[in-house]
């Protein structure tokens, strides 16, 4: 057992629920392991403060200030980068501060974690408490982004980071947009363990519609390329497909007595125009990967202090 685990909470004007999830942090995890955690509250420039904070929980709680919201995602990659780029590196666990991430299974992945040295362990949610329309929309996402990548997502931000993997992952770009995709496009080792997702502590979650889509759209951005190699050989197939209809609209036209009268020219059109369509956005799929892989990368090791205003040290 490491003798320091840094924890990272990304955090938004919810300083109710993160000085909730302090207290039951010191409620359900046994002392050695709690006076080993030194708290990181990511503060992704909230409208509003803190009035106070629990204290004497864990090695120390200290908040990073960042200039201007960023969001979610991109407040976990400056934590870690912050966390990378100090002397001393140490396992890291990444937990939300609303108390969904249910601090008791903070030793479970530590426990994975020590089974599988050098492996990004996440928490696999086995249960959920979502409504139904929510599990359902989640459902799809996890659907398409399985088409769409060729791989399978099946948790969040809830995760620890070995010592020994930090800095490497705080050199992934990826991870600006999306820290579980980021993982995975990094190639670094991950595992999963089955856990059960816990209920929001305090406050109303800020995740509308929109964000969600965005979000899902900025998981399968991280791996745009694999993406648009996809579609295109969708696209392939949907040319192949219409030479075929062309070919048999035709052998029934001109070989037979079946074919239907003005049919044929309007299909073979239709046929023509998913053709053209097919091409269009192949080749618009080109350019995307082309620009992707000449534009120049945000690499949050690097660029990581131009977003931080200060450090507080709390205690």
């Amino acid at each position: 057992m490491p003798d320091r685990i840094n924890v990272v909470i990304p955090l938004f004007n919810d300083w109710l629920a993160v000085g909730l999830l302090l207290e039951r942090i010191r409620s359900v995890v046994d002392e050695p392991l709690r006076n080993r955690l030194a708290f990181l509250i990511v503060d992704d420039c909230s409208a509003i403060n803190y009035e106070t904070l629990p204290a004497g929980i864990g090695k120390s709680l200290s908040i990073l200030r960042l200039f201007r919201n960023v969001g979610h995602q991109k407040a976990i990659a400056l934590g870690l980068a912050y966390l990378a780029d100090q002397t001393d590196q140490y396992p890291t666990i990444v937990m939300d501060s609303d108390g969904e991430d249910r601090p008791e299974d903070i030793v479970h992945l530590v426990q994975r974690g020590l089974d599988k040295p050098g492996h990004v362990v996440f928490a696999h949610r086995a249960k959920r408490h979502e409504s139904l329309t929510f599990r359902v929309f989640y459902t799809i996402y996890k659907s398409v982004f399985q088409l769409l990548t060729g791989k399978v997502i099946t948790f969040g931000n809830f995760s620890l980071i070995p010592a020994s993997q930090l800095r490497k992952l705080a050199h992934v770009s990826e991870i600006w947009n999306n820290y579980p995709g980021g993982v995975i496009r990094s190639r670094l080792p991950y595992t999963a363990v089955p856990l059960e997702r816990g209920r929001r502590l305090a406050g109303e979650s800020k995740m509308n519609f929109v964000s969600l889509v965005l979000h899902g759209l900025s998981a399968v951005s991280v791996l745009i390329d694999t993406t648009a190699v996809r579609l295109a050989l969708f696209c392939v197939m949907m040319v192949a497909a219409s030479i075929v209809g062309i070919s048999i609209l035709l052998y029934l036209k001109f070989f037979t007595n079946t074919s239907i009268p003005g049919w044929t020219s309007y299909l073979i059109f239709s046929f023509l125009i998913v053709i053209l369509q097919a091409f269009l956005i192949s080749l618009l799929l080109v350019f995307i990967v082309l620009s992707y892989r000449i534009q120049p990368q945000f690499i949050p090791a690097r660029q990581f202090n131009d977003f931080v205003e200060r450090v507080e040290r709390v205690y």
